[in-house]
């Protein structure tokens, strides 16, 4: 980690991200580009010290051989049980995802602790590339990723910045460097996170511009590794094809971590989370109709794991109230908060609905 390293502002060099509106002083080059304050530098007021130490921290003393650390103690005092407890309550299942960070997290943890008797250890690569369907919990993974790697000193902010295509690629000669250049500004110390990043990469297009903000890409994870991370996400099948055009991307990605679909138990826990969340409940009744649902739509078209159970609640509770409006009587909270079969089963999931979309 650079912990002094930064935007250059017109006062000098900071640890934070800032839009220089005056003149700055020339600063390491951009993938390439002329002098540009979104790149960080080196220098004899801005040292580099171990990474695992954040700017804020003050370097601790190199301990004798003899010496001993409290792991236990360390682990506590980083917060990364707190990160990886937030991953277990947000995310049903995803074992293999959850095992996988917190051995990330371990590792980072005993390079930091390796540090304290001066072994003279390499940045870690932290490049990662996230595949699978949607709605399987990439982007939360990403976003508690950036919280773990800033509270172990990794990254100076921990912020998440996610794009697709779109927010790096111009539609014309010299639009995309400045765009994937501002993304870049303001996702330096914290993770870049790029959804469908096989989108980049059309093969079929020689005008497409996506070959440009590759390169620029390609540099940043190279040189700026120790201030910015980024994480590639989509379906596994693309992302080889990807990486199989792009192969110095493939070779900058360290970590490569799968996310299974969701069993339809597992649906089930999540419905049930997200229906507390929003103040409902499901009837007996209504959750063994709810698990029908769910044991038919994961075999049809469009189906997006937890994006998918959202849906299926966000039209659950059209279907609630408008039930409520045409039934007469008062009602308390228990009716209205409370889901019933008939709020399920007009769905076209239902072979009594109609259409072919599955709603």
């Amino acid at each position: 980690m650079s912990p002094a390293s930064g935007w250059i502002g017109p006062s000098g060099p900071t640890a934070r991200l800032v839009t220089p509106r005056t003149p700055t002083p020339p600063i390491a080059r951009l993938a390439g580009d002329t002098p540009a304050s979104e790149a960080t530098v080196t220098t004899a007021a801005n040292p580099r010290v171990s990474f695992g130490f954040r700017s804020d921290d003050t370097e601790p003393e190199v301990l004798s051989a003899d010496a001993v650390v409290d792991l236990a103690a360390a682990r506590h005092d980083s917060g990364i049980d707190d990160v990886l407890g937030r991953l277990d309550a947000e995310l049903v299942g995803l074992e293999p995802v959850k095992t996988r960070i917190a051995e990330i997290a371990a590792l980072l943890l005993v390079d930091r602790m390796r540090a304290r008797f001066g072994i003279d250890a390499v940045q870690p690569t932290l490049h990662m590339c996230f595949t699978g369907n949607p709605g399987t919990g990439k982007t939360t993974v990403a976003l508690r990723m950036a919280d773990l790697l800033h509270r172990l000193g990794y990254l100076r902010r921990g912020h998440l910045v996610s794009v697709t295509r779109d927010d790096l690629v111009g539609e014309y000669v010299g639009h995309t460097a400045p765009k994937t250049k501002e993304v870049i500004k303001r996702a330096m110390g914290g993770v870049l996170f790029i959804d469908e990043a096989y989108y980049l990469y059309k093969v079929e297009n020689e005008r497409d511009y996506g070959s440009e903000a590759i390169e620029i890409l390609l540099q940043v994870m190279e040189n700026n590794r120790d201030d910015l991370v980024v994480i590639l996400a989509g379906y596994a099948d693309k992302m080889d094809q990807f990486f199989s055009a792009n192969p110095g991307m493939q070779s900058r990605i360290a970590h490569h971590i799968s996310f299974p679909d969701y069993t339809v138990d597992e649906l089930g826990q999540i419905a049930a989370l997200m229906s507390e969340a929003m103040g409902y409940g499901f009837s007996e009744e209504a959750a063994s109709v709810f698990g029908d649902y769910l044991r038919l739509r994961v075999d049809q078209p469009w189906f997006a794991n937890a994006r998918s159970v959202r849906n299926a609640l966000e039209r659950a509770r059209l279907r609630h109230a408008r039930r409520l409006l045409a039934q007469p009587g008062a009602v308390g909270l228990a009716e209205l908060s409370t889901i019933e079969p008939a709020d399920l089963l007009s769905s076209r999931v239902f072979d009594g609905g109609e259409g072919q979309v599955p709603r």
